[in-house]
């Protein structure tokens, strides 16, 4: 215990700024993940069946390949395919965006399918477009039912980062990996990066208890 406490006294530094690059890794990536994912939600639910079967595709591949190859496929493939320069950072982010944004049309789905129809048909009479029944009835009250799910799927996202340190972005477990090969004490290094996760996703959940129970009273 005094090792650790040691460590983390020396290297604080250093496993902070992991943790600011893993939380801003995760709420880019849910950001993303759901501007993308709301797009993916609306053609799956469209009456398109070349948008809906693109989506279907879409999805099905992204929940069937593991992470780290579609990270490996970004960080590879991205730079060659954009007229840009990309850094590795950007690359792993877009990765982490677009396989999120398949888990999360699927929530974003669901909660619009939870609103009563008859809301889409009321609105529908009085003249409203489809896009303004969407926008303007039909989201807003599907949030409630989005956010809590949402929230989740942040939390996921904060322990999914870590495979980022597979490519040597700046996040807790690249942090882990510095001190560990400046001390040679990785185990006590793994203590400390565990820790910090398991209170990141400790608060976290209990923030999300706690929006739920808001959003129970609020109905």
């Amino acid at each position: 215990m005094e090792k650790v406490i040691k460590l983390l006294t020396k290297y604080y530094p250093v496993y902070l700024s992991g943790l600011w690059g893993t939380l801003w890794i995760s709420a880019a990536t849910v950001l993303f993940g759901c501007l993308l994912g709301l797009l993916v939600a609306l053609m799956r639910m469209s009456r398109n069946k070349v948008l809906g079967a693109v989506s279907h595709a879409y999805i099905e591949v992204l929940r069937g390949t593991p992470v780290l190859l579609q990270l490996y496929f970004f960080w590879i493939g991205l730079p060659k395919l954009v007229p840009f320069e990309l850094s590795d950072t950007q690359c792993i982010v877009a990765a982490l965006a677009v396989n999120a944004s398949a888990f999360i049309s699927e929530i974003i789905r669901a909660g619009i399918g939870a609103v009563d129809k008859g809301q889409w048909e009321a609105a529908r009479s009085i003249g409203l477009s489809e896009v303004h029944v969407m926008t303007h009835v039909i989201l807003p009250q599907a949030i409630k039912n989005i956010l809590p799910a949402l929230c989740n799927e942040f939390i996921s996202t904060v322990k999914g980062t870590s495979l980022a340190s597979v490519f040597f972005v700046g996040e807790l477990m690249t942090s882990f990996k510095s001190v560990s090969s400046a001390t040679f004490l990785p185990l006590y290094s793994l203590i400390i990066v565990g820790a910090i996760y398991f209170t990141l996703n400790f608060v976290l959940s209990r923030l999300l208890q706690v929006l739920e129970r808001r959003l129970t009273v609020s109905d």
